[in-house]
Order: C-alpha cells, then structure tokens, then sequence
C-alpha cells in the first residue's frame, strides 16, 4: 500500500527510521548534491531533514497527513545517517541521536528533542557536537551498541574509531583498511570488539579493535566480483551476516568460523545491493536497495534466499531505504525509501508483509 511520497531539495541517498521511543514514526532522510560550475571548484551540498510519517493502520491520517516535514537544514553533502541504539536501559531518559557522515570528512552528531507530549510541533534538532575526521569524504556510520563509540568509513579506503561522551567526540583509532572507497564499516551486533567493512577493492574484511588494526581477523577478496556495498547483520541470528555488491548479488554468511567465514546462500537482484536492512520483527526478512533495479523484500531464512517482493516505483538509483520499528513494525511493515537523482521519498507497505 502506498503512504505518502514527497520530493526533495537534493539527490536522495540515505533513510533513517528513529528506533526510540516514542519517536518510531520520526523519518530522517539526507541528500548529497554535487554542483558543478564551469571555472569554479566543485561543491557537495547536501540537507537533512526530518518527518513526521503517518502509520498505515491509520488509513485516515495517512491519506491526509502521509509525510509530514518537521524540519530542514542546509549541510554539506551527506553520506549516510544512523540514529543511536536503544540502549538496555528500563525508562532510559537519554534524547535520540543522529549520526551524519559528509563529505568535507565530518562527522557530526545531532540530538532529537520534542516539548513534553507533542511530537509534531515543536521539534529541536540541534547540532551537538562534530569532528573533523580526514581531508577524505566519511562514506558510512555506524554505532556500537553500547553507545560509547562510532565506527566511519572514507573514500581513501580508512576506518575511523570515534568515541562519544556528552562531552565531545574523539578520534581513538584510525587504520587503512583498504585500497579504494570503504563503503561500509559496521560494528558486529553481539561481539562489539569485532568491525566488518567493505570495500571497492572487492575485499570483505573484519577487524578486532582490541588489536593491531592492520592485522584483519580475516580478509575475503575472491567471494565477491566487484565493489563490496554493504554489510549487514540479524539482529536474531549472531551467525548470520549478509553482504551487498555492485556484482548485483546479496550474499547470506555463515560466520560460526570466525577467522573464515562460509558463504551459505546468495542471491542476484539485477542490481548493485547498495543497503541490506533486517526487519525489525520477523527473523529472516530483510529489504534491499538495488540501485538499478529498485527495492526487493527478501526472505533468507530457507535453504535458498527467495524475493518475495520488488518496489519499483522510483525513477533512478535506489539508495536508502528502512523499516519502521517499534508497533507499527509488529502490526503491519512500513518502509521508507529514497532515490538518487529524481529526488524521491516514499513511504509504502509491502504487500507480502500486510495484516489482512
């Protein structure tokens, strides 16, 4: 079912669904624009912004109110987002965090705050803090689960730790992991001192931050044909992992042998796997964005991954995309997605996943 869909100031690369309470229904989206002018040096431009999407159990609304904008703000060129963990906490009081890696090398964070009992009106999305990572563009983000530290992924094939308290943001560690473009870095879900990365070197890697980071826990660079995407995890299975490539496949791993990981399954989308997401819900549903070839629901829990179903109603590079969590997500699946050059947001459920 269709929600709502809205088109953006700039090239739509990144969603992000807020994972706290009671901002489940909180949609960041970030845009990356290069603007080029003839005689002058080129400019990556870039925005965030934050909106309210209606649930599709409330048909009503939805139809009315769809996607609503909370608010926008002028960036450089950003890579990709990622709000904080919910942390184990009973009644944690701490405010929602927002990650954005640009292109100028920085990483900033923001902090999410609404007035007591209106999340609508009144939103404060400031800036808290950021660093100065490299002369090279921050590429991805991700957090540990414990909140403490971020892992950023640049263009000159690098990954950055950054550690996080109230106070400030810090460069702990910082290594070059690969010889092109990191696209990817991701902290492991259920081992935090383990970090998986991807490169366009082809190289699928993982790192245990506790040692010499030039030394991998292992190095994979004959599994996958071109430029390693994205990689992934299950927040259910913490032998599962999944990777995504330019050579069109999602890959489905087995990492019980931690120092050489098995391939267990795959799957061709006919399209460069830009971001593999879980469901937040139900253990062996993931969604895909596939560059060229739309969005695909994907189940990987069989002995052979099968597409259940594909979006394809955007017009150019399919980039982010995200479940909602929280109720919405156990009563009915609701999905954000993003496209590249014709500056498209949607939100829609997958009709495989709807309550009857």
């Amino acid at each position: 079912m269709e929600i709502a869909s809205c088109y953006l100031e700039g090239n739509a690369d990144a969603v992000e669904f807020c994972p706290h309470e009671p901002f489940h229904h909180i949609l960041a989206s970030a845009t990356y624009t290069l603007q080029e002018k003839a005689g002058a040096e080129s400019h990556r431009a870039g925005s965030i912004s934050l909106f309210a999407c209606s649930s599709s159990s409330d048909v009503d609304a939805a139809r009315t109110t769809g996607l609503q904008l909370l608010c926008h703000e002028e960036t450089p060129g950003i890579f990709d987002i990622k709000w904080s963990p919910v942390k184990d906490e009973v009644n944690s009081t701490s405010h929602p965090l927002l990650a954005l890696a640009d292109a100028d090398g920085c990483l900033t964070v923001r902090k999410l705050q609404t007035d007591v009992g209106n999340e609508v009106e009144g939103i404060n999305f400031e800036e808290l803090m950021n660093v100065n990572i490299s002369s090279s563009m921050c590429l991805y983000v991700d957090w540990r689960r414990s909140g403490d530290s971020l892992s950023v992924s640049l263009s000159d094939g690098s990954i950055s730790i950054i550690s996080f308290t109230e106070a400030e943001l810090k460069v702990s560690q910082s290594w070059v992991a690969h010889d092109f473009e990191a696209w990817t870095t991701n902290f492991d879900i259920f081992n935090p001192h383990l970090l998986y990365s991807g490169s366009d070197d082809c190289r699928f890697c993982c790192w245990d931050t506790r040692q010499d980071p030039s030394v991998p826990v292992f190095r994979n660079s004959k599994s996958h044909t071109m430029g390693v995407c994205c990689v992934s995890q299950s927040t259910f299975n913490p032998n599962m992992l999944l990777t995504g490539s330019y050579d069109e496949s999602l890959r489905v791993w087995d990492i019980r042998s931690a120092s050489k990981p098995l391939t267990d399954k795959s799957i061709c989308l006919g399209g460069g796997v830009w971001r593999i997401k879980p469901h937040p819900c139900i253990s062996d549903i993931v969604i895909a964005a596939c560059m060229h070839n739309g969005f695909s629901v994907v189940s990987v829990g069989g002995e052979e991954a099968v597409v259940l179903e594909r979006y394809e109603k955007h017009g150019s590079l399919a980039y982010g995309v995200d479940w909602m969590k929280g109720e919405n997500a156990r009563n009915g699946s609701i999905v954000s997605s993003c496209s590249f050059y014709d500056r498209l947001l949607r939100a829609w459920q997958p009709q495989c996943l709807a309550k009857s």
